[in-house]
């Protein structure tokens, strides 16, 4: 993906259960499949990771086949759904998909180290607080 317009294109499809433009991409089931917790026992990634090595918290978040999911978004200490995926960037870009708001973000920013500023929790915040 080289544009802004292809990820959010690509979002969209996954907004959309794996459909984009009338055309099936990934099949429904194959996304809830990957967008599941598949760590060992369901644990959330603080059980098994080593904190150090991030600015992430990882308390109430688990992982699939390619992204992070919110487990317990009060446990994970962040406004949003459960069952919501996301991915980060190491320059503090992040996406991430609500299935249960029906929405999609995408931020693009370039912040080296990526724990300098909160912006991926705050720009979490403003979004759903902006929510009616």
């Amino acid at each position: 993906m080289s544009t802004i317009g292809d990820y959010a294109r690509f979002c969209e499809m996954l907004r959309r259960g794996g459909e984009i433009d009338g055309k099936r991409v990934l099949g429904r089931e194959t996304l809830r499949f990957m967008t599941r917790n598949h760590l060992p026992g369901g644990v959330a990634i603080d059980d098994i990771a080593i904190s150090a090595l991030s600015d992430v918290r990882y308390e109430g978040v688990g992982f699939g086949l390619g992204f992070a999911t919110t487990l317990d978004p009060v446990v994970a200490g962040v406004v949003g759904s459960a069952g919501d995926f996301f991915w980060g960037g190491a320059a503090s870009t992040i996406f991430w998909v609500d299935p249960v708001q029906d929405l999609y973000v995408i931020f693009m920013v370039q912040l080296t180290p990526s724990g300098t500023f909160d912006f991926r929790s705050q720009l979490k915040a403003l979004v759903y607080a902006a929510i009616v």
